[in-house]
């Protein structure tokens, strides 16, 4: 009886052809990331509202489902309507975000520059570059953070991480983009932060996103809207280890779209403190302040409250049982302090 199992050359074959139907995929994204980012500003916003509209009508769609369980968690207190309004504005505020990354990256640093109308808060970040004491910037995963990165390099050369997407075209796009800027690249790696570590002990500048899911080595447990999840400790250790300034930066969209507005805010000085918890936990508090003051702004499709064993179903579970696995999260996590803090005051 004749072998149903694929012979070499067919073999060979079929790795052959989607090899090249992923060079195709590729070269065709390069293609629309290329296309994209010379349209008009405004028509690409126009055309993420659109999309995020079109999913907002499919109640199935994944990405505004895991909006409004995120928003569910962290503002319990709204009524669904308002949540599931809230909601739609979130997600065609994200949309619009996206495309205009693509026009931000594809466009010289002057493109960037000529969209920010009005800064909040610029003394304070012209006086902690004057200090020479180093300086972190936390740019949390709100608004259209990408086009602070032309305005901060007016001020001299930044060190930030740089992690490579998986999808080379989209890597390519975005390296391109990063090295027109006055800015060092450093790998996301430990390197990296050694790299970062030194520039701030000779008063350079760096800038962080503090809200994804860091490693389990590189992070511990502090409530973000109540919530107990894993969160990096690489602000709160630069901070401490180094003593230097520490400021919040945000960007949103004007009303009007016509342009941005640049705000930039202290942060806590508990950020600088030995103890890691209280630094970690002023970090996530900061954070969650701006965000309520401008919840559309926030993008919300990032599962950010998985990141706690307890959590991994909170996206899949009914809605009526998140505020019990959320209350069982919160004993837990109490507890685990409190033991914690008996420990250490055991120690002779």
């Amino acid at each position: 009886m004749a072998s149903d199992k694929p012979t070499p050359a067919t073999q060979h074959r079929v790795t052959q052809n989607r090899a090249q139907q992923r060079q195709t995929s590729s070269t065709m994204l390069g293609h629309a990331l290329r296309w994209l980012s010379k349209m008009p500003l405004g028509f690409l916003q126009g055309l993420g509202r659109t999309t995020a509209r079109l999913v907002s009508y499919s109640q199935s769609a994944s990405a505004l489902a895991t909006v409004q369980r995120n928003l569910l968690i962290a503002f319990p207190h709204l009524t669904n309507e308002v949540r599931e309004q809230l909601a739609k504005q979130a997600l065609g505020a994200q949309f619009q975000s996206m495309l205009e990354f693509v026009k931000c990256w594809g466009n010289t640093p002057a493109f960037s520059l000529n969209q920010i109308k009005h800064i909040e808060g610029q003394h304070l970040l012209t006086q902690a570059i004057a200090d020479n004491k180093g300086l972190i910037l936390v740019i949390p995963h709100f608004g259209s953070w990408e086009f602070i990165n032309a305005w901060l390099c007016q001020f001299g050369d930044m060190i930030i991480m740089y992690k490579p997407s998986k999808n080379q075209p989209l890597d390519e796009f975005v390296l391109q983009a990063r090295s027109r800027l006055s800015a060092t690249l450093v790998p996301a790696n430990e390197n990296g932060v050694r790299q970062i570590f030194k520039a701030l002990k000779q008063g350079g500048v760096t800038a962080i996103l503090p809200d994804h899911i860091p490693q389990q080595s590189g992070g511990i447990y502090s409530p973000f809207f109540g919530c107990p999840v894993l969160t990096t400790t690489l602000v709160s250790r630069l901070a401490h280890k180094t003593q230097c300034a520490v400021l919040q930066m945000s960007c949103v969209r004007q009303d009007n779209h016509d342009g941005f507005n640049i705000t930039i805010e202290p942060i806590d000085d508990v950020i600088r403190s030995a103890n890691l918890q209280d630094s970690v936990d002023g970090l996530n508090a900061s954070m969650a302040q701006l965000i309520a003051r401008h919840p559309a702004h926030y993008h919300w499709t990032y599962k950010r409250f998985k990141a706690n064993p307890l959590l991994e179903t909170i996206y899949s579970v009914p809605e009526a049982e998140v505020t019990a696995h959320l209350k069982y999260a919160q004993i837990a996590y109490t507890e685990q302090l409190s033991q914690a803090t008996k420990h250490r005051l055991a120690k002779p």
